[in-house]
């Protein structure tokens, strides 16, 4: 069975941080970037990011991502694969290390539900309209929130 696609290119981290790759890539012998090594944590980091998704979603949604989904993963996959390049050529920061915590923990929050990947063929993908509701809302904002804590006859006793 072929691996699966990437969800972060070589390309995609050229085209958005070209400094900072050549920096934290550079083969300790050579001073040259080692293109192989980034590759192999690209794969790393898409292994790892389906592994997380798998709670969730089947190996089979996983390959019929629609484009806004792949786009969502690919941002999370770069900052995951900064860090373990960096990790890999000892360069690794905080800075780095905080990006790829927090890439983690989104993919986890999607995986439990906080969140939702759009699959190709997937007509649940819009959200329900509420009972009674013909989707007309004027131009206007609606908002669910919880009911007001602090209101003036609630402050007057205090």
């Amino acid at each position: 069975m072929a691996a699966p696609e990437t969800f972060a290119t070589l390309q995609d981290l050229e085209t958005r941080y070209p400094a900072e790759l050549i920096t934290l890539a550079a083969d300790e012998s050579t001073g040259l970037r080692d293109d192989a090594r980034i590759e192999a944590v690209l794969r790393d980091v898409t292994v790892e990011a389906r592994a997380i998704l798998l709670a969730r979603y089947s190996r089979a949604d996983l390959d019929r991502l629609d484009d806004e989904a792949r786009d969502v993963l690919r941002v999370y996959a770069i900052a995951m694969a900064l860090y373990r390049v960096a990790l890999s050529f000892s360069r690794s920061s905080e800075r780095l290390k905080e990006g790829y915590d927090n890439a983690v923990k989104a993919l986890q929050g999607i995986a439990a539900g906080k969140g939702k990947l759009g699959l190709i063929g997937d007509s649940s993908a819009a959200e329900p309209l509420p009972p009674g509701s013909d989707g007309a809302n004027n131009g206007n904002v609606l908002v669910e929130s919880a009911e007001r804590q602090f209101t003036r006859e609630r402050l007057r006793g205090m």
